[in-house]
C-alpha cells in the first residue's frame, strides 16, 4: 500500500500509470494475423542479413542496404524513400493512413552493423545467414535455411549472422506488424512513421544532420527507439533512459627514452608503476569513486527508486553469468548501480606487452570509459579527473613534454578526449508516451512489462531530443543473449514473433 506521505508526486503518478486500464485484449483472430506475417516475413530478413553492413568497411554495401530497406517497406505498402547523408543514405517510411485525428509516433532503427572477424565466427560468414538449434549437450545444430519458410518454426531456433538481432529484425518486425493488422482488417490508431539510420554503429555520426534537415518531416509526438535488448526475463520491457558518455586516455610520462632496467632501474621513475599508483587513487576496494564531486547530481527519487525495485533482475544468476563471486558496492542492486555514472579502465599499456624486454618504459597509458547519468554531464566528469590528477601532484601536459618541462616538474601527465561525448536520456517515467506503450503491453500480453528507468548502454538519442522535441522510449524487442557487436551475433525466433506481437500493439493503442 502506498502512502502519500512517503512518497512524491512522481511516485503517486508512477502508482497511477502502473494502475491504468490495459488496452484492448487481442482476439484469435489478431493473433493468427500476427503470426502468420511474422512467419511469412522470416525468409526476408535472412535476404537482409546476407547484406553486408559495416559503414566504415564499404559505403556501397551501405547504398545496397538502403536501396534493399526502401524497397522491401514498399513491398509491404508503406511510402519510403532515401534522405541525402552523403555517401550513404537513410531511409524514411510512413505507414498507411492512420484513424482520423491520430497521434504520431516516430520509430527509428538501424541498418548499419558492427564491424566483423569472420575467423570468429562458427558458420562460413557474419553475413551468411544460418540457422541453427540447440541440442541437449549445449551445442548447436545446423539447420536449412529453407527450414523457416516452411510450416511453423521452433521458437527455440536461432538466425546467427551480423545484424540478424541488432537491427535488421526489429526494421522486418515492423513491416510484419502493418501486414497483421491489414490482415486483421484494422486501421492503425497512431500515425506512423520510421527513420531507419545508416551510421548508428560506425562512421560518423550524421543523425543530428539529417534530422536538422528535416525537422518537418520527421516531426512527431513521440520517439520510439527499436534498439537494444530485451530483458533477460525475456519479458515484455520498456525503457526509459540510458547513460551517455565517452572515453578518454591517461598517460603518465616518463625518462625521454625506454631505458636499460639494469643500468636505470632504482634511479629512473617508472610510468607504469606511477601510473598503477595514480589510477589506485581513483576508487576504493568496492568500486566506489573516490573523485570529489563525482556523484553530485545523481537523482535517486522515490518513483524511480520503487520502479528499479520492480525489476525482475536474478543478482544470484547473473554473477554467476558474469563468474563474479561479488558485485562492486555502488548502489544496492543492478538497477541503481546503472544510475551512478562510472569509470572504468578499458586497458593499460606501458613498454612492449609482446615481448619482454627488460626496460623501464619511457611512458605508460590507460584508457577510460565513462558513462554519465543524467545530472552528471560528460565534461563536469572530465574535468573532475583532470582535477583529482593534478592534485595527485601531476603537471598536465598537451602531449610528450618538452625539455623545458621535463626540466621544471617531477611528475607529467596528459588527458587526451572526453570530448563530443554522448548525453544521456532521461524521460520521466510518467511521460504519456510510457503510459501509451504500457497500456497496448498490457492489453497484448495480459501482463505487466518489465520497466527499466535507465539501461547501460548509449544510443543516440540526443539529435532526436533537439530535432523532433518529443519524449522518446525506448522498446527492445530480440533476445538478451544476442551477442550484439559479438561474434556470433543471434536471434530467437520466438523473439522476432513476440516483436511482431508488441509492434502490432503499439500500431492499434491510440497515444
Amino acid at each position: 500500500m502506498i502512502r502519500p506521505s512517503r512518497f512524491s508526486v512522481s511516485a503517486l503518478m508512477l502508482a497511477t500509470l502502473m494502475a491504468v486500464s490495459p488496452g484492448q485484449a487481442l482476439t484469435p483472430a489478431d493473433e493468427k494475423a500476427i503470426t502468420a506475417a511474422a512467419q511469412a516475413t522470416l525468409p526476408e530478413l535472412v535476404d537482409a542479413v546476407m547484406i553486408p553492413n559495416v559503414m566504415r568497411a564499404s559505403t556501397a554495401d551501405m547504398r545496397r542496404n538502403a536501396d534493399w530497406v526502401e524497397a522491401a517497406f514498399k513491398r509491404h505498402g508503406f511510402a519510403a524513400r532515401q534522405l541525402a547523408d552523403g555517401e550513404t543514405p537513410m531511409v524514411y517510411v510512413e505507414a498507411p493512413a492512420a484513424a482520423k485525428g491520430a497521434k504520431t509516433v516516430l520509430f527509428y532503427a538501424h541498418m548499419d552493423g558492427q564491424a566483423v572477424n569472420p575467423a570468429e565466427w562458427n558458420q562460413p560468414g557474419p553475413f551468411v545467414p544460418t540457422l541453427k538449434k540447440k541440442k541437449p549437450d549445449g551445442t548447436w545444430e545446423v539447420l536449412p535455411i529453407d527450414a523457416l519458410a516452411k510450416g511453423a518454426p521452433d521458437p527455440e531456433w536461432r538466425l546467427f549472422g551480423r545484424s540478424a538481432a541488432d537491427d535488421k529484425a526489429p526494421i522486418l518486425m515492423l513491416m510484419a506488424a502493418m501486414d497483421a493488422l491489414k490482415a486483421a482488417g484494422k486501421t492503425p490508431a497512431i500515425r506512423i512513421k520510421i527513420l531507419i539510420d545508416s551510421h548508428e554503429e560506425g562512421g560518423p555520426p550524421t543523425l543530428e544532420n539529417v534530422v536538422e534537415q528535416n525537422a518537418a518531416l520527421l516531426k512527431a509526438d513521440a520517439v520510439v527507439m527499436l534498439d537494444g535488448p530485451m530483458h533477460e526475463s525475456n519479458k515484455p520491457t520498456l525503457v526509459f533512459g540510458h547513460r551517455g558518455g565517452g572515453g578518454f586516455s591517461l598517460t603518465v610520462w616518463g625518462a625521454r627514452t625506454e631505458l636499460h632496467s639494469g643500468h636505470y632501474g632504482n634511479y629512473a621513475s617508472n610510468p607504469a608503476f606511477a601510473l598503477a599508483q595514480l589510477l589506485a587513487t581513483m576508487k576504493d576496494a568496492d568500486g566506489r569513486v573516490l573523485i570529489p564531486g563525482f556523484y553530485e547530481g545523481v537523482a535517486l527519487d522515490p518513483a524511480a527508486k520503487a520502479a528499479r525495485a520492480a525489476v525482475p533482475d536474478d543478482e544470484v544468476a547473473l554473477r554467476k553469468r558474469l563468474g563474479i563471486k561479488a558485485n562492486e558496492k555502488v548502489g544496492t542492486s543492478y538497477q541503481e548501480a546503472l544510475a551512478y555514472p562510472s569509470l572504468n579502465i578499458t586497458s593499460m599499456k606501458a613498454g612492449s606487452p609482446e615481448a619482454s624486454r627488460t626496460i623501464i618504459p619511457a611512458f605508460a597509458i590507460a584508457t577510460f570509459d565513462a558513462r554519465t547519468v543524467p545530472g552528471t554531464p560528460a565534461p563536469r566528469q572530465v574535468a573532475l579527473v583532470r582535477a583529482w590528477v593534478e592534485k595527485q601532484g601531476y603537471h598536465l601536459v598537451q602531449g610528450p613534454p618538452t625539455d623545458e618541462e621535463r626540466a621544471t616538474y617531477a611528475k607529467l601527465a596528459t588527458i587526451a578526449g572526453g570530448e563530443g561525448q554522448g548525453q544521456a536520456l532521461q524521460t520521466p517515467l510518467d511521460a504519456a508516451v510510457g503510459g501509451w506503450a504500457h497500456k497496448a503491453f498490457v492489453g497484448a500480453w495480459k501482463a505487466e512489462p518489465v520497466r527499466i528507468p535507465i539501461m547501460g548502454g548509449s544510443v543516440p538519442t540526443r539529435p532526436l531530443v533537439d530535432g523532433v522535441r518529443a519524449p522518446i522510449l525506448l522498446v527492445p524487442l530480440v533476445n538478451n543473449d544476442n551477442n550484439q557487436h559479438a561474434a556470433n551475433e543471434n536471434l530467437r525466433i520466438g523473439n522476432y514473433v513476440m516483436g511482431v506481437k508488441s509492434l502490432y500493439a503499439l500500431f492499434s493503442q491510440p497515444l
